[in-house]
């Protein structure tokens, strides 16, 4: 790997000029295929549109082969690229977009976005074009101001979700609605150690729409380890020394599926089995960082021990 033998400051800028440069060449060409589509709705179309997207994905997947040390794909059960699966994951950092769209194995990960980011040249223009959800929360006091805003997050939802259903897809939802922060963590009073509480809407009008033709759930932790705390930096800085991915392969039952707006049992049901799976998450988490300090401790001790 180059990563051994350039300098830190060196390989930080490979990386920088790498995912710039794939934004800006793949994110043109994604747009203007997508307004092509909206003129002339040709099949041909589309498929040209996701070859382009599939470019994307395998531009990141050399910015992250240039800038990390070691990254750890970890997948428990089988997945294929004709299949269908969403995907739920914790967020830790801008840098999950790039990693979880960098995984070969995924069909066309298919992100939920905030809506701030449709402003965003060729990032938010790209997910336009590639029909991705952006999801606009909106408070009780605007709701109270204006009640035709509620059920608009569903309805984009459910049309986005339609249109995936002519390709193979992950569709992957960031179920923390947000990037995991310290100060975010306080602000909650979360009972989660690793994790801010998930919400739950996203997911359950993603299964009451492909809820069928759904394959699998895709249960996936990201960590990173690094010389900064700050993640992104450490990867335009050259000091990201491990990405990890784990991804469990889960069977999506029947009781996952339902009217999750209208229906307040089956809602309370789901929001109980995502806080289940999220407990679960934080436990996993808490036991990689428990090792992790434990391993550090003991190299310490050596070192003290040491003639």
């Amino acid at each position: 790997m180059l990563k051994k033998f350039l300098p830190n400051w060196l390989t930080g800028l490979l990386v920088s000029i790498v995912l710039f440069a794939n934004v800006i060449l793949w994110g043109t060409l994604v747009l203007l295929f997508g307004v092509l589509k909206l003129i002339l709705p040709f099949n041909i179309i589309s498929h040209i549109l996701h070859g382009a997207y599939r470019g994307w994905c395998k531009g990141n997947r050399f910015a992250l082969w240039l800038g990390c040390q070691n990254i750890e794909i970890n997948i428990k059960g089988n997945v294929n690229r004709d299949s269908w699966y969403l995907l739920i994951s914790n967020h830790m950092s801008w840098l999950d977009i790039v990693v979880l769209s960098a995984i070969d194995v995924l069909p066309a990960p298919k992100f939920f976005l905030k809506d701030e980011l449709k402003y965003v040249p060729f990032i938010g223009t790209g997910a336009w074009a590639m029909g991705m959800p952006f999801m606009k929360r909106v408070s009780k006091s605007q709701l109270a101001k204006n009640p035709k805003l509620k059920g608009l997050d569903v309805e984009r939802t459910k049309r986005s979700c339609r249109d995936f259903r002519n390709h193979p897809t992950t569709i992957i939802n960031f179920v923390e609605g947000t990037r995991f922060t310290p100060q975010k963590h306080t602000k909650q009073s979360s009972p989660f150690g690793y994790l801010l509480k998930p919400k739950a809407g996203g997911i359950a009008f993603a299964l009451e729409v492909l809820g069928e033709q759904f394959d699998a759930l895709l249960n996936t932790s990201i960590i990173y380890q690094g010389e900064g705390s700050h993640i992104c930096r450490n990867l335009m800085r050259g000091r990201l020394t491990l990405i990890k991915v784990d991804i469990h392969v889960q069977a999506i039952s029947a009781e996952m599926i339902g009217d999750y707006q209208h229906d307040r049992e089956f809602r309370t049901a789901f929001q109980q089995r995502i806080n289940e799976i999220w407990l679960q998450k934080d436990a996993q988490l808490f036991n990689y960082y428990q090792a992790k300090q434990g391993s550090l401790v003991a190299n310490i001790s050596k070192e003290v021990e040491a003639p």
